[in-house]
């Protein structure tokens, strides 16, 4: 058994390996993000909506804005910025539906479930930001910043990642 499983004491050996293999696999070399197998796909919640996206993504991000709190229930909502006409629904266009506010981009969703799948951009209807937990698998792709974050919850402080915090929308370069 590898040296550092004897250090975590009242815990069976079985699981002292498992939980050695486990922390060496969230090494930093395991956090680099892979190529992925392309189509991604993805869906909601409830199986209703399925989509694929031919062209790995661009990027990710997490949004801190009040806005994203909500619509998540959590403190940031993570989003993999997509090539533009790379995301196809094969399944349940009927059940897809959008919030659009008049100062921001439309959060589409499923009707069935609620699940969150994307937002579109109103100036560009193409650019698609999926929520990276609707994928099925890794999306290949890290968030590399951090927006929004003058809005950020209390309850929930941004951790000390070292990704550049922008207190409102990052710039179109970041």
């Amino acid at each position: 058994m590898p040296e550092a499983a004897t250090e975590l004491k009242g815990v069976p050996g079985e699981w002292r390996l498992f939980a050695v293999e486990r922390f060496a696999s969230n090494s930093a070399e395991s956090r680099v993000p892979q190529v992925p197998e392309l189509p991604l796909t993805g869906g909601c919640l409830c199986g209703g909506v399925r989509f694929d996206v031919r062209e790995a993504p661009v990027s990710a991000s997490y949004c801190h804005c009040t806005r994203c709190q909500r619509r998540t229930g959590t403190g940031a909502s993570a989003q993999a910025h997509i090539v533009p006409g790379s995301l196809s629904v094969t399944c349940g266009e009927e059940l897809l539906r959008a919030f659009e506010p008049a100062d921001g981009f439309a959060k589409v969703f499923c009707s069935a479930c609620g699940s969150q799948l994307w937002s579109r951009n109103p100036q560009n209807p193409a650019a698609l930001s999926v929520r990276m937990g609707a994928f099925d698998s890794d999306s290949g792709v890290r968030p590399s910043v951090r927006q929004f974050t003058a809005y950020a919850a209390e309850w929930e402080p941004i951790p000390d990642d070292g990704l550049p915090r922008h207190p409102e929308r990052r710039p179109p370069d970041a």
